[in-house]
């Protein structure tokens, strides 16, 4: 697969994940599962020590209340792909 096709379908993924998060405004009971699931998604999307750290971000923004607004999954595509210097590729598949 490519590695400019996976860039976006991460993106959409990302963007789509950030908006379930949103769901937590019309039933905050939900973050109780969604904190730890988001957490799990981010570092299976992002490999590494990025992913872990952003994995915690993830989960303290899910699991306090009004921090939901924060689309962690589209920063951290932003900053994976637009604005770190080391680029490295190692969570995308390249053939």
């Amino acid at each position: 697969m490519n590695i400019i096709k996976n860039k976006y379908k991460l993106l959409a993924l990302g963007i789509i994940l950030d908006a379930m998060g949103y769901a937590s405004f019309l039933l905050p009971a939900i973050d109780i599962v969604w904190a730890p699931l988001s957490a799990y998604l981010m570092t299976k999307m992002y490999a590494g020590k990025k992913g872990k750290i952003a994995a915690v971000i993830t989960f303290i923004e899910e699991a306090l209340p009004f921090l939901d607004v924060i689309p962690t999954f589209t920063l951290m595509w932003l900053y994976t792909f637009v604005f770190d210097k080391n680029k490295v590729e190692t969570f995308v598949e390249v053939k």
